[in-house]
């Protein structure tokens, strides 16, 4: 057992600021690696140190294996929290930590391996007796095997790249015809994005619903899953909304589920926070996807309704220490629900935005949490993700939590860039989303339910009101800001009331 003196977390925004916080509470010393080309003036407020990463975009930074370990030697820390995202699932910065004699917070490099190929994972799966989609991972990627492959499967299938996620490699593909264009163009951007063009064949199941399970493992064989989120609602294959419990979820799907991501994680020695990801049927047929072997963006809706703290238990359990707790004493209660703050346009194919953050005035409140990576006077740049911050609000049952998020929604102001409020409360206020009828369709499904009632006119005073004086930017126009509003006229009038 390793007491952690020093945690370098070589991240960004909102997670880097997540983890400083619990090393804070944990009296760990924290120090963060940055880039010189990012703003990170209001992440450092919360870490002891900071240390360069260089100049230059993530791939000459965050991604920069040799950097990030020299970083770590320079400032002299014992242990290193990828975060999510950039290195946190290369096997490499697992096995360079281990070389260098830095704990890596995150489980070994073998599983990290293990999981990192969609194929490897899913012949695993299926060894280990956990359902798969039906599909085609096998070495020959000629378009002829390909082919043939898909007949066997059926149309439509699914095109995916084998060595990674976030959408990029993915294709839908309805009809032979379609599939070799489809291919090439799924092998360039796997090449490109992961440096493996390696693909694989999938069953596409339509209207399916996207859960997934926390699980955490530690280093005295004990692994334990803390339940499931729903994470359905999508765009471009990217997580918009997360959930926990589920939605019109039974009890014995979440038993067997539960069973099969536990098993999952054994499968590898799963040591730390992992989560196991499936595709489930509208007939409640479940499938494995993939593994997540790191911090997921969405932790925070098992924290809230379990009452832990995953990041001190990431740091704890790779210290050494068993898990905080045990299978018996986690149980759900209440119902949490995040949505993710972004600077773009959703009314313009979600175009990414930049921009300076004019005015900045996060939601408050009981049951409401906001891990934000900015604050006022922040540069929102084109180099890095436009995530600004997660609002994740906790309530009794669903339909109270969803109340609570569309009024934290309509608190939540920011000024100088577009982002995607008002179209978050479009989603969570539509009927469909209410009665808890979600799929990775969904957005699809309602686009002409989503678009906005009037032009949001909000971003267009920003510059005035960043020119005025702070007084003239009342709470009385916090609704009119993340809402949408009827008219210019009634927007520019709110900030004399």
């Amino acid at each position: 057992m390793k007491k952690i003196q020093k945690v370098i977390v070589p991240n960004r925004g909102e997670i880097a600021v997540r983890i400083a916080r619990a090393c804070r509470e944990m009296g760990v010393t924290s120090a963060l690696a940055f880039s010189e080309s990012d703003d990170v003036r209001f992440v450092q407020r919360f870490f002891d140190e900071v240390v360069s990463l260089g100049s230059g975009d993530a791939r000459e930074t965050y991604l920069n294996i040799p950097h990030v370990i020299d970083a770590a030697r320079r400032c002299g820390a014992d242990a290193l929290h990828p975060g999510y995202g950039f290195l946190s699932e290369r096997p490499e910065l697992a096995a360079a930590c281990r070389d260098a004699g830095i704990v890596f917070v995150g489980p070994s490099a073998e599983s990290i391996a293990a999981m990192g190929s969609k194929a490897e994972a899913r012949r695993l799966m299926q060894r280990l007796g956990v359902p798969v989609v039906p599909g085609y991972d096998g070495e020959d990627q000629s378009i002829e095997t390909l082919t043939a492959e898909a007949h066997r499967i059926g149309f439509p299938v699914l095109v995916k790249a084998s060595a990674g996620g976030g959408g990029k490699g993915m294709k839908i593909v309805r009809a032979v015809e379609e599939l070799r264009t489809n291919v090439e163009s799924a092998q360039r951007e796997a090449l490109k994005a992961f440096g493996d063009a390696r693909l694989l064949l999938e069953r596409y199941i339509e209207e399916p619903r996207h859960v997934e399970f926390q699980v955490f493992g530690d280093s005295h064989g004990n692994v334990v899953q803390l339940f499931e989120r729903d994470c359905s609602i999508q765009r471009r294959h990217q997580k918009v909304v997360e959930e926990s419990p589920a939605p019109r979820y039974g009890e014995d799907l979440r038993r067997r589920m539960a069973k099969a991501a536990v098993a999952a994680a054994r499968g590898v020695s799963y040591v730390n926070a992992g989560t196991v990801e499936f595709i489930l049927t509208p007939q409640n047929e479940f499938y494995f996807l993939e593994m997540n072997t790191r911090l997921q963006v969405e932790h925070p809706v098992t924290e809230l309704v379990l009452g832990v703290d995953l990041v001190r238990a990431q740091i704890e359990v790779a210290g050494g220490k068993p898990l905080p707790w045990t299978q018996e004493s986690l149980v759900q209660r209440g119902h949490a629900i995040e949505v993710r703050i972004y600077a773009e346009d959703p009314d313009n194919r979600f175009l990414p935005q930049s921009g300076a953050i004019a005015l900045y005035q996060q939601p408050a409140g009981p049951g409401v949490r906001v891990d934000a990576g900015v604050s006022e006077g922040s540069d929102i740049g084109v180099k890095f993700d436009p995530m600004l911050s997660k609002l994740i609000c906790y309530a009794a049952d669903r339909a109270a939590c969803i109340d609570r998020l569309d009024r934290a929604l309509r608190d939540y102001v920011i000024l100088g860039t577009k982002t995607n409020v008002s179209w978050l409360r479009r989603v969570i206020s539509h009927p469909a989303f209410r009665d808890g009828q979600v799929s990775t369709r969904f957005l699809a499904d309602h686009e002409a339910d989503l678009q906005p009632p009037v032009v949001d006119v909000v971003p267009s005073i920003a510059a005035a009101l960043a020119s005025s004086p702070r007084k003239t930017a009342p709470r009385a126009a916090a609704g009119n800001a993340s809402a949408g509003v009827p008219s210019v006229w009634e927007t520019i009038g709110a900030w004399g009331r």
